[in-house]
């Protein structure tokens, strides 16, 4: 079984490297903007005023309020699992550095596994789309495209940056995913339960 996990590993390091040799002058320049949550927070404010024109406050008010649970979900458990599980990041294994993997940013010191970027990222996509939709008016297809197409940015930006392996970022999306289709969940069932819709 150890072995097993063994080749696992060396699998996603053969793959967290092609994918962080793509790299060129002009996509550094990309993946560090969008690995960078604090250029973000003019979005996430933007989308949230978004939310109260179109829901009106009362259902705006539980929709944020289920975004705002989601991103706490994912950072808490994303810690819980990185120090329960212990990876090291890329950036500070000897093998990846031996190998040429690329850093754009400076080491961490935290563990990796799983990528809170990858989870809140798709967690509030999640969340915010499906979110909209409790405005009947509009399908949100134009949001839906952006949103997903931003979290998916975020998401391999961290595996550009030196960040995080590839099942790392695999893995927060799929938590991400399965928080905010929870979250959202629960914020319509508030709704209904109010008789918001």
């Amino acid at each position: 079984m150890n072995s097993f996990w063994q080749e696992i590993h060396r699998f996603d390091q053969e793959i967290t490297l092609c994918i962080n040799s793509m790299h060129t002058e002009f996509t550094d320049v990309i993946m560090k903007v969008f690995s960078n949550i604090q250029v973000w927070i003019p979005m996430y404010v933007i989308v949230v005023v978004f939310l109260f024109m179109r829901l009106g406050w009362k259902k705006a008010l539980i929709v944020t309020a289920s975004v705002a649970l989601a991103f706490g979900m994912c950072d808490q458990f994303s810690n819980f699992i990185k120090d329960t599980v212990g990876r090291v990041r890329p950036c500070n294994d000897d093998f990846m550095l031996q190998n040429g993997i690329w850093l754009l940013e400076n080491p961490s010191r935290s563990f990796g596994f799983f990528s809170a970027h990858a989870a809140n990222s798709f967690s509030f996509a999640v969340s915010t789309f499906i979110g909209f939709r409790n405005d009947k008016r509009l399908k949100y297809r134009g949001y839906a495209a952006w949103i997903f197409f931003w979290a998916s940015l975020v998401s391999v930006s961290r595996i550009f940056v030196g960040k995080h392996y590839f099942g790392d970022v695999l893995t927060g999306i799929i938590v991400g995913v399965l928080i905010g289709l929870f979250t959202a969940w629960l914020a319509r069932a508030v709704i209904r339960k109010l008789k918001l819709s």
